[in-house]
């Protein structure tokens, strides 16, 4: 093994502003952790894009390499509880955050931290999934817990288009759910359907004509990928016993509302924080991706190199990533 590997590194400038650069790094910047994983894929999700841009609310100190997510090759694990070519994943906890991540070729973590690959998906497949498929995941699972079934009524997806909304069209679909997909991009609406969509609106028709402690009940259940005044708008509008599943402040992280949904309606809003999740529902929700996100269409991810990085993670933070975006190293 070499004594130095290649990663997305980000540095921060002695101005105060931040750069990045595919470069060779030294093992040595990896922590001391128990399991050392050759990485073969990684993909992008918002809070990279936030780590690569320099954000100190999620990554504290640079030079720093993001990606939150992972999917590879056991190296060597010093517990013992992987041998040396197990396939695994990584995703949450503090990964890509404060401890260096998948847009390096390798990283070194806790044992507790990883998942054995299921055994229907490839390493690939897992991270076209990725932390934004188990956090959709990890939405349905709780509609689900809340007794939303296909037969309840319509769900909404809002944000459809991004990771974590792509993800939540395509098992809800998958599940036999009817899903009406919220989206600015109403190009990508033949996308949407593709995913299982029944109904594509613009996003400001979620909003109601008129604002109201309680509007007419026309949703049965939302996963919220945005927050902010469009959560807002979602709450009033939700069917008796409906649920909301949020997991994403794009939009803002104030919500401002009133008690009326939750104390005439039985509305039920639902947190999603698919960083930190005990290992037994962690297994169960790579248990439930295992059954049914092999088969996510090609046209709705990209796979991408270090060097496309930058564009993509600038994608991102302007809101114009469509679908997964999926970094491939080279092995």
């Amino acid at each position: 093994m070499n004594n130095t590997f290649k990663a997305y590194q980000v540095k921060e400038n002695s101005n105060g502003s931040f750069s990045s650069e595919v470069r060779q790094v030294p093992f040595s910047v990896l922590p001391d952790n128990e399991v050392l994983i050759k990485v073969h894929y990684s993909s992008l999700n918002y809070k990279d894009g936030l780590s690569a841009s320099g954000n100190k609310g999620v990554t504290k100190s640079y030079p720093f390499i993001p990606g939150i997510d992972a999917a590879g090759e056991v190296v060597e694990d010093k517990t013992g509880s992987f041998k040396a070519g197990d396939k695994v994943i990584v995703t949450g906890y503090d990964l890509g955050m404060n401890t260096s991540g998948g847009f390096g070729e390798y990283i070194k973590v806790p044992a507790d931290w990883i998942v054995s690959l299921p055994e229907n998906l490839s390493l690939l497949q897992s991270m076209i999934i990725g932390t934004a498929g188990y956090t959709a995941a990890y939405g349905v699972t709780r509609l689900k817990r809340e007794l939303i079934k296909p037969e309840s009524g319509s769900v909404v997806v809002t944000g459809a288009t991004g990771g974590v909304g792509s993800m939540a069209v395509y098992l809800l679909a998958k599940l036999g759910y009817s899903v009406i997909a919220v989206t600015g991009k109403m190009d990508q609406k033949p996308l949407l359907e593709l995913l299982g969509a029944e109904e594509v609106i613009h996003r400001d028709d979620l909003y109601p004509e008129k604002k109201a402690l309680l509007n007419s009940g026309i949703y049965s259940a939302a996963i919220d990928t945005v927050g902010g005044k469009m959560l807002e708008a979602l709450i009033p509008q939700m069917e008796q016993d409906g649920a909301i599943a949020c997991c994403g402040n794009i939009l803002g992280h104030e919500l401002n509302t009133n008690i009326y949904p939750f104390i005439l309606r039985g509305v039920s809003l639902l947190g999603i924080d698919s960083g930190i999740t005990k290992m037994p529902f962690r297994l169960k929700i790579w248990e439930m991706l295992n059954k049914t996100a092999g088969d996510f269409p090609e046209e709705a991810y990209t796979v991408v190199s270090l060097d496309e990085l930058d564009d993509e993670i600038e994608k991102i933070l302007a809101g114009k990533q469509v679908g997964r975006t999926v970094l491939q190293h080279k092995v």
